[in-house]
């Protein structure tokens, strides 16, 4: 066989598969992105991924983590409360899409995928203009405004609730649900191992409270100021994620009501309480919760569903187009989590947790419902449309 042959085999050979996905901002939005990066992988072991997200933001530091490259673009979100400070918005806006053409001429990749976050609009905008396949995963039962916009020219939207039809063209869509990290599912530890984890009590119930990634305001002053009401129901335990922001006035609460500090985790007038900024490994967490207090993002929600979780869901008022409300409410009205509006959160939270905690009816009705919502493959099924589109490509 001479050398000219083999060099027209090698130039035969398919190119390794190479593609963007773009988003980011909070967990919500990197957790997917990296679970469908995942699921590529193991379809495709060769493909080359790029991520693309903005810059400062926890994509930067997570998705490396995960063990991908990522760039980072110069945009932020609108100020909708102060529309004069969107001129610096604006002009990032449009440093953004410059350096996403450059990235996209660079890269060459044959498809991009948008999960969300600022950095997804440029991304996919330039990438549709330049007629590159795309696919969107739109997380929320309300469509975002840049999802709707990027939608025209999209090739395949994948959605988490149904009748998303009111958003985007029918023929696009289709329902794969959230991905969600694959440790939750593959992770296999009791509840007795994990309560003993967080050393609490296996024969007591657990309420875990969760604020997302950088913590929820209403949430943690909601339980600060319930702090005596968790002394005096010691028949109920608590798992507390603060978040970042709001562990040291947790702290400082805490040793005002109960005269002691916070030693780590724990805090010896409170037995029942395990308090943390961060949970590092939540599918114990889960798996010790007999409840789960917490936001109504699309990717929390997504794990309660899968994980067949009784929540009290309090959405965030400060989203876009309160979208988590309608996230909640989808859930809601099928009887599938109880919930309390942020606004009344302070009256009525913490009295909704202890009548429901001990309430083994309601919690049995709400985990059987939430599992009726559950889509179980959602990042395996979003990596074959990214792969097909693909191969659709090529023809």
């Amino acid at each position: 066989m001479t050398n000219n042959t083999l060099s027209n085999q090698a130039n035969l050979q398919p190119a390794a598969p190479r593609i963007i996905i773009s988003g980011g901002g909070t967990g919500g939005h990197i957790f997917p992105a990296v679970s469908i990066a995942n699921a590529i992988k193991v379809l495709c072991p060769e493909a080359d991924i790029l991520f693309v997200g903005a810059e400062g933001r926890m994509e930067m530091q997570r998705v490396p983590d995960a063990g991908y490259p990522i760039v980072g673009l110069p945009v932020a979100g609108f100020d909708r409360k102060h529309l004069w400070k969107n001129v610096s918005v604006l002009i990032k806006l449009l440093r953004s899409q410059w350096k996403a053409r450059k990235i996209i001429r660079d890269f060459n990749p044959q498809v991009a995928v948008g999960v969300g976050g600022y950095a997804s609009g440029p991304v996919l905008k330039v990438a549709g203009m330049m007629g590159i396949p795309t696919l969107i995963q739109e997380q929320n039962s309300y469509a975002g405004v840049t999802n709707k916009l990027l939608a025209k020219k999209a090739c395949t939207i994948c959605v988490a609730y149904e009748g998303m039809e009111r958003f985007f063209p029918k023929e696009k869509i289709v329902l794969t649900g959230n991905p969600v990290r694959q440790n939750l599912l593959t992770d296999s530890v009791s509840r007795e191992e994990a309560v003993d984890y967080f050393h609490l009590d296996p024969k007591k119930r657990t309420i875990l409270v969760l604020g997302g990634s950088l913590g929820a305001r209403t949430i943690n002053q909601t339980l600060q100021a319930a702090i005596a009401i968790m002394q005096e129901h010691t028949e109920v335990q608590w798992i507390w994620q603060t978040g970042k922001i709001y562990i040291e006035q947790v702290k400082q609460s805490i040793a005002e009501t109960t005269g002691e500090m916070v030693m780590g985790t724990r805090v010896g007038a409170l037995p029942n309480l395990y308090v943390t900024d961060f949970i590092k490994d939540m599918s114990k967490a889960y798996a010790a919760a007999d409840l789960v207090i917490s936001r109504a993002g699309a990717g929390s929600i997504s794990e309660f569903c899968l994980l067949h979780k009784p929540v009290i869901l309090v959405p965030s008022p400060n989203v876009a187009e309160d979208h988590q409300t309608k996230n909640a409410l989808a859930l809601v009205n099928k009887g599938a989590a109880l919930y309390v509006k942020d606004a009344e959160a302070p009256q009525k939270l913490v009295s909704t947790a202890l009548e429901a905690i001990v309430n083994e009816e309601e919690l049995q009705k709400l985990s059987t419902q939430i599992a009726k919502l559950a889509l179980p493959d959602s990042a395996n099924t979003i990596a074959r449309y990214v792969m097909d589109l693909i191969k659709k490509n090529e023809k």
